[in-house]
């Protein structure tokens, strides 16, 4: 038998069995004329979903709900309600996974609609079991941060998995939103560090007179309100690992500091003249090209060098599409959960969308466009292609589009601050102030968003969204 089924409550099936089989092809189809034989055809279909018709002469609907939910707990319902028996919608509509068509329709957009239920629900079980399995039976536990079985995807999982145990500095490259962050988390997981927290710095969130401090600490009296020695980042990474992201923003004079501590592991903090030594294993990542940083003398070259040790490429997420249908599920019941909301399916011409698009944004684009859909969908349980809203990558703009750059010149910084101040404007006008979704459509970390806004602005940004 077909896993997906259909149970189809009507009086006089042998009327319409021919033309609902027909609509319905691809489904088991079970007819059932009054409740034992609900019963049985309950029994007999494995996941699916349920139609009946208002009024159903003889049987009390909700008797029906009643016993479909003692069978089948969570397959959807779809009730038919022409309008014509009023008072019977309102007593049924509390119920969960229960679906109504109200009105006129025809056969073809009642199979149409049963079809994407039934698929929908045959989607969670399915779902469910391979997370279930996933939980139970994977030996390594940081496999289940990276998802996705791609060829590419594959790669870096066996590149981890030799990495992994070394104690060797490590260069995750990767466009924005590819995961740079999770892969460096499922390392350290996977190194014989996992016990200890791994400690997380974004070279380009801060201002850069407060990042040495920030990385390295200070001591008592280094400078204005040090009224106490505080440890850095390092230290706080004793015997663990650190992930420095966006390496290719660390400020130039800090990076001979950063290569003393690949090379000695040792640094002093900043004011002070203790040598402070540590076991840390250095994770760092990039989006940008840091060979070519180095020609352009924005990087060192010895401290390229000394981090392009062992090198993980990530790939887009345009390169591994086949990733994004479990990526997909992934996060639907991530933001389900979070929002507290029954566990949603994208139905199929979901999928097939979105392997068309180009990502820019990547994973995290992804992401993003996922919570979106599912706030957008309302109280749809199956996610439309509608729902989800992508845009096609912007055309590169012509030098029209940018400020004149007049005969007599002007204030470079000035007008670049003034061009970053209406982008920041824009984005958190679009997003009624959300800075996360804010730093998504600029393509960065919520953190460097909020660092921009307290820089540009003078205003104290609040960490709180």
């Amino acid at each position: 038998m077909n896993p997906v089924g259909v149970v189809w409550i009507e009086p006089d099936s042998s009327r319409i069995a021919m033309q609902v089989s027909g609509q319905l092809h691809g489904l088991s189809v079970q007819f059932a004329e009054d409740l034992p034989a609900i019963a049985e055809a309950l029994d007999a279909m494995e996941q699916g979903a349920v139609y009946f018709q208002l009024p159903l002469p003889g049987i009390v609907s909700e008797d029906v709900v009643t016993l479909i939910r003692s069978k089948q707990p969570h397959c959807p319902i779809l009730i038919h309600d022409p309008g014509k028996e009023p008072g019977h919608s309102p007593r049924l509509a509390g119920r969960r996974d229960v679906y109504f068509l109200q009105g006129d329709f025809t056969l073809e957009a009642i199979a149409g609609r049963l079809k994407t239920l039934a698929d929908a629900h045959f989607s969670i079980q399915v779902s469910s079991m391979a997370q279930n399995i996933a939980r139970h039976s994977s030996p390594e536990p940081w496999r289940r941060m990276l998802i996705g079985e791609s060829p590419a995807m594959l790669k870096v999982v066996e590149q981890l998995r030799l990495i992994a145990p070394r104690r060797s500095t490590v260069l995750i490259n990767g466009e924005t939103g590819t995961g740079k962050e999770v892969v460096a988390r499922a390392l350290h997981q996977a190194s014989g560090r996992g016990a200890r927290e791994m400690v997380a710095f974004n070279c380009g969130a801060l201002p850069e007179t407060l990042v040495e401090a920030e990385l390295f600490g200070h001591a008592k009296g280094a400078f204005t309100g040090a009224l106490n020695q505080r440890i850095g980042r390092f230290e706080q990474a004793n015997h663990s690992s650190i992930f420095l992201d966006e390496i290719g923003d660390l400020p130039i004079d800090l990076q001979s500091k950063l290569l003393r501590v690949l090379q000695e592991r040792e640094f002093q903090r900043l004011g002070g003249t203790e040598t402070v030594k540590v076991d840390v294993r250095v994770i760092a990542a990039t989006n940008v090209d840091l060979a070519g940083a180095v020609r352009n003398k924005r990087f060192r070259e010895d401290l390229f060098y000394r981090l392009n040790v062992l090198a993980i490429q990530l790939p887009p997420l345009r390169q591994r599409t086949s990733d994004i249908s479990p990526l997909l599920s992934h996060f639907i019941e991530k933001v389900c959960r979070k929002e507290d909301l029954p566990v949603k399916v994208a139905s199929s011409a979901v999928i097939e969308h979105l392997s068309g698009y180009s990502w820019p944004g990547n994973v995290r684009q992804l992401e993003h466009a996922t919570e979106t859909a599912i706030i957008m969908s309302g109280e749809r349980r199956v996610l439309q292609p509608a729902d989800f809203q992508l845009r096609d990558k912007p055309e590169e703009p012509s030098y029209s589009t940018y400020p004149p750059l007049p005969d007599e010149g002007l204030d470079f910084s000035e007008v670049i601050t003034r061009i970053e101040r209406n982008l920041l404007a824009q984005a958190l006008d679009k997003c009624n102030g959300n800075k996360s979704r804010a730093a998504g459509i600029l393509r960065m970390k919520r953190s460097t968003l909020v660092s921009k806004v307290k820089t540009l602005t003078g205003e104290d940004s609040n960490e709180d969204d």
